[in-house]
């Protein structure tokens, strides 16, 4: 059993293993899912395989990526995954998200993003967390939004991805302003 890093009453957090590569290329392929993040669908089990290995070599207290893998605590589904990029000076951050269709819409991602940035403000004592979006991807900006990010910027024609420029939304949440979600019964 892989180790809890960060929990809450539904999910876990926890470092990747070898055993997440099905599950990880499964929801990575699916083309609504690729359509504004970095990589193109199909994910092959081989390439699954290599990000699976490069997430369980990372160190999250460390600066660059760490992906957490986030599975249902009810049934070890893996239902997506958290990734946070901590700055060199270890009080800044940035984050992104990627979760399974089948399980958007149920609250996981709000509740794995606050459970994150919790971590990161009231245990690690960051000052700021950033995250940006597609422009187009509303989903993307409104759970940001609804965990606290404030959009602080558009970035017109700033990405150029697969075969298009896109513009970039601007999200940034200071430890000031950060808010703990209520408990959870």
């Amino acid at each position: 059993m892989l180790i809890e890093l960060i929990g809450t009453p539904r999910l876990r957090l926890r470092r990747f293993g070898p055993e997440d590569a099905a599950a990880l290329a499964a929801y990575r392929s699916d083309p609504a899912i690729a359509r504004y993040q970095g990589w193109s669908a199909p994910v092959t089990s081989a390439a699954a395989a290599e990000l699976v290995g490069e997430f369980a070599a990372g160190d999250p207290g460390r600066p660059g990526w760490f992906q957490y893998a986030v599975e249902l605590r009810a049934t070890g589904e893996l239902v997506g995954d958290v990734g946070v990029c901590l700055a060199e000076n270890l009080r800044q951050a940035e984050l992104g998200v990627t979760f399974a269709a089948e399980h958007q819409g149920h609250g996981y991602a709000t509740e794995a993003l606050r459970a994150v940035l919790a971590d990161l403000f009231e245990r690690r004592g960051l000052h700021r967390v950033s995250a940006e979006c597609d422009a187009r991807n509303l989903r993307s900006a409104q759970l940001l939004e609804r965990v606290g990010f404030r959009r602080e910027g558009l970035r017109p024609d700033h990405t150029w991805l697969k075969g298009e420029w896109t513009d970039d939304l601007l999200f940034g949440l200071l430890g000031a302003d950060w808010t703990p979600p209520p408990p959870t019964r």
